[in-house]
Order: structure tokens, then C-alpha cells, then sequence
């Protein structure tokens, strides 16, 4: 029987996910898992391992970001204060009191964070078209 019908007893949807504008069905399948989803994590843990000094940083910022549910800037600057929008979906985050930047996409509707960049505070001012990477 599929997970959708409605003839069975169907569970509640708390009123946190409901105003939200996501599929009833999809909720009722244990498909509303809502947090970040980041895309391209072994990036993040092969610059770790080339750079051991911004490990403590970097896994706190992939602990915070899977956890959040952004919608919009807004929710996103609510998790990180330093975070910058510089256009066509692309995030720049400083990581350590500024030592590293990490640049993202990020696609809201799917909650998915795509890693561009990761590299100290001069590698990242050579970059010269930030929001095409």
C-alpha cells in the first residue's frame, strides 16, 4: 500500500513543517528530512587534511550546516553571523576569525550546499570572479 494513502491513520504534521510549502505526501513517506545536505563533503575533508589547523573550524561548520534549515539569507545569517552573499547563489563564509573563507552555492529548494572554495583569506583575494566559480 503506498505510503501516501490517506485511507490508513495518518500521522499529525507538526505545525513547524506545515507552513511550510512541501508535499503532504512526502512528509507522510519519511521524505521530510529538511536540513542542509552538504554535496561535496570531501572537499571539505581533504583541505583538513592538507590544512590539520582549520579541522576544529571546519567540522563545526559542517556540524552547524547539516542541522540547518535555510529558506533564505536570512535563515543562513542566523546560523552565521560573517557569512556574505556575492551573487548567482554563491555564499562566502569565514571560517576561524576570518584565517580561511569558504565559498558555497546554495540551492534553497532542495536544501543543498555545494562547496566552490576553500583556502586562506590571500588565496581567496586572487580569485577574481567569486560569484562564477
Amino acid at each position: 500500500m503506498p505510503c501516501w494513502n490517506t485511507t490508513t491513520k495518518e500521522k499529525q504534521i507538526p505545525k513547524s513543517r506545515s507552513s511550510l510549502q512541501f508535499p503532504k505526501f512526502l512528509y507522510l513517506c519519511g521524505l521530510n528530512n529538511l536540513d542542509m545536505r552538504i554535496i561535496t563533503k570531501t572537499t571539505i575533508n581533504e583541505y583538513i587534511e592538507r590544512n590539520p589547523q582549520s579541522r576544529i573550524a571546519l567540522q563545526d561548520w559542517v556540524k552547524k550546516t547539516e542541522r540547518a534549515e535555510w529558506h533564505n539569507f536570512a535563515d543562513i545569517r542566523k546560523t552565521f553571523n560573517s557569512v556574505d552573499y556575492v551573487g548567482n547563489k554563491h555564499y562566502v563564509f569565514n571560517i576561524k576569525g576570518n584565517d580561511y573563507r569558504l565559498v558555497v552555492v546554495v540551492l534553497f529548494t532542495p536544501q543543498h550546499v555545494y562547496i566552490r572554495f576553500i583556502g586562506t583569506h590571500t588565496e581567496y583575494d586572487k580569485i577574481k570572479d567569486i560569484k562564477n566559480l
